[in-house]
């Protein structure tokens, strides 16, 4: 049997994917809560609850509306931002000329109340739900179960696309300059509004993707955003809050970090990501991709 420093190679590469399946999840979702920050400069607290509502809305949408899962994994984001869409415009939208504290507080409230609702509906307990794509792929070193590559090509080609579409197109072009200075940007015949609904459905609408995404892996359960979000909070600080490559590059990085620790030191496995946090912000507090103020 190959060793690699004392570690079956099996092992290894079997924890380097599960980090990296960790990792797709965690740069999702910081993706929409940099956008949402980084734009809006709203802490978005109900990111768990968002996520957890596209798995909802996918198992809803397979049991009750006889679609296929590719399709419900277009429909369901969809879904989840436009229910974002809604409350930005209806209630959130009310809160950006106070103080971020009135953000966090309502999206937390937010969280809240959508969980409660599902946990009454359905209990806490997970719900299983069926694979998507069945078999695997046998590497040599390791056996690749097919949907499980396939999240990790998925999430990793959102994300880039996001990126670009953010940095590199004229609609985020739009986007950043009207949360700079929306008063010039609406002198020019842009609808500011609009744009600031659009960016909140938006990171809406990537938490969904990552709940769709997660449904077949992990099970179904209105807790299974609260357990996740803390996590990816700690992914967004170590990237630098608002910054879109940062929550990118961090979100991969600090999975495959876990995914070792379960190796070599299997005990620090659930604080590692908190550790390096804490040194960050120690060494460099705006963050490893955020801007010094």
């Amino acid at each position: 049997m190959t060793m690699i420093f004392g570690i079956p190679v099996q092992a290894l590469m079997g924890q380097l994917l599960l980090g990296l399946i960790n990792g797709s999840f965690y740069a999702l979702l910081s993706l929409g809560l940099a956008i949402i920050f980084g734009l809006l400069r709203v802490i978005n607290f109900a990111h768990g609850a968002q996520y957890m509502l596209g798995a909802f809305v996918t198992l809803l949408l397979l049991n009750h509306g006889g679609i296929s899962f590719w399709f419900a994994l277009v429909l369901a984001p969809l879904i989840v931002g436009l229910v974002g869409a809604v409350i930005e415009r209806t209630m959130l939208s009310r809160l950006y000329k106070l103080d971020h504290l009135y953000g966090l507080l309502f999206t937390f409230g937010l969280a809240l109340a959508i969980e409660g609702t599902f946990r009454y509906l359905y209990g806490a307990s997970g719900m299983p739900y069926p694979q998507p794509v069945q078999g695997g792929v046998n590497l040599g070193f390791m056996f690749l179960p097919k949907y499980r590559g396939a999240v990790v090509i998925i999430s990793l080609a959102a994300c880039i696309g996001v990126w670009f579409m953010i940095e590199k197109t004229k609609l985020g072009a739009y986007l950043r300059a009207a949360t700079e200075n929306p008063t010039l940007v609406q002198s020019f015949g842009v609808n500011v509004p609009l744009l600031l609904t659009l960016t909140y459905a938006l990171g809406a609408g990537l938490a969904g993707f990552a709940g769709v995404l997660a449904a077949p892996i992990y099970q179904v359960s209105p807790l299974m955003g609260s357990n996740l979000i803390i996590i990816v909070f700690a992914v967004v600080v170590v990237g630098g809050m608002g910054s879109i490559l940062g929550a990118i590059v961090t979100g991969y990085m600090l999975g495959v970090v876990e995914g070792l620790t379960k190796v070599f030191y299997p005990e620090a496995s659930n604080i590692v990501i908190f550790v390096i946090m804490a040194i960050v912000l120690i060494l460099r507090p705006a963050g490893l991709f955020g801007k010094d103020a």
